[in-house]
């Protein structure tokens, strides 16, 4: 009983805790939270600074090492095999990553939870339609079907865009139809619909707010799958073609300069795989700091966290 009761005041109080304050006691989740800042900064502002640095030649100064300041700052990564700066290419593949990965995981976030709201609160036929599309899509491997549609159509930012979100649309989808199935029978959706509520307005204000923090959870994950969907398309030429540069392609461009200029691979490359890893720790965060039936555990000192809570 005892127990029971030190566990409700816990949740009650952590409910009261805001969620940066939350954020800043978990070390790891606050480190990465800063590296997406950084990451996301670098990426909007870099280029203004950076200028038309990315495309300069400089052939008497190809494939330099990385860690020199002697040619200035934006050689500190090195150049490629045409004396580009491999910094100044990394901040604007940098933008032409996120600007592919983010519209991306926002249409089909929108699109798929919208639909699976609608189909699993109405449930019926529009369930059973809504589905079998869904299995449909899932069919077929995601990254197989971009290379088919891109290898038919011209490989464009757009078109890898609209590939993406189609492909990523079942996942929120039967998440969404799962929550709001479940939701619809609950006694606060009973009431709305009793006073004459339109579905529409019990979906909005009632399914949403349940569903969006498992949401935002699949989505800052899946986040992580379209980047480096987005990196393998262009690594097999069927993604972000030249003049443009992404951080796939780069890595593509410099697998052939792998014995005598690593750096032009390795970098690109960090700077993927420290993206992905970071929004997956601050997902499995926020997915606990969205939940009220965990979010308790966040807000306990951390000698408690330590030992454990039996």
């Amino acid at each position: 009983m005892t127990a029971v009761v030190e566990s409700r005041v816990e949740e009650t109080v952590s409910s009261r805790v805001p969620l940066w304050r939350l954020l800043l006691r978990d070390r790891v989740a606050t480190l990465a939270a800063l590296v997406l800042t950084f990451v996301v900064l670098v990426v909007l502002i870099g280029p203004v600074f950076v200028g038309d640095e990315a495309g300069e030649q400089n052939l008497l100064n190809a494939n330099a090492e990385p860690f020199s300041l002697a040619d200035g700052w934006l050689n500190l990564l090195g150049t490629d095999a045409l004396g580009r700066s491999v910094l100044a290419r990394l901040i604007v593949a940098g933008r032409t990553t996120l600007s592919v990965a983010v519209p991306a995981v926002l249409l089909s976030l929108v699109i798929g939870s919208l639909v699976g709201m609608w189909a699993g609160y109405h449930r019926g036929w529009r369930e059973t339609v809504v589905m079998r599309v869904a299995d449909i899509i899932l069919s077929f491997p995601s990254l197989l079907m971009a290379v088919v549609v891109l290898y038919i159509f011209s490989p464009s930012s757009a078109n890898l865009v609209l590939v993406l979100t189609i492909t990523r649309i079942p996942i929120y989808l039967r998440t969404a139809r799962a929550e709001s199935a479940e939701l619809q029978s609950r006694l606060f959706v009973d009431a709305a619909r009793t006073f004459g509520t339109r579905p529409s307005a019990v979906i909005l204000r009632h399914v949403l707010p349940v569903t969006l923090p498992t949401l935002l959870t699949v989505a800052t994950l899946d986040f992580c799958f379209v980047m480096l969907s987005e990196s393998s398309l262009s690594f097999l030429g069927i993604g972000i073609q030249p003049p443009s540069v992404s951080w796939g392609l780069m890595v593509a461009q410099g697998r052939t300069y792998l014995q005598t200029a690593w750096w032009l691979s390795f970098f690109p490359g960090l700077a993927i795989v420290v993206t992905t890893v970071s929004a997956t720790v601050l997902a499995s965060w926020a997915r606990l700091a969205t939940d009220p039936a965990q979010r308790w555990r966040l807000a306990l000192p951390r000698r408690r966290r330590r030992k454990g809570v039996r």
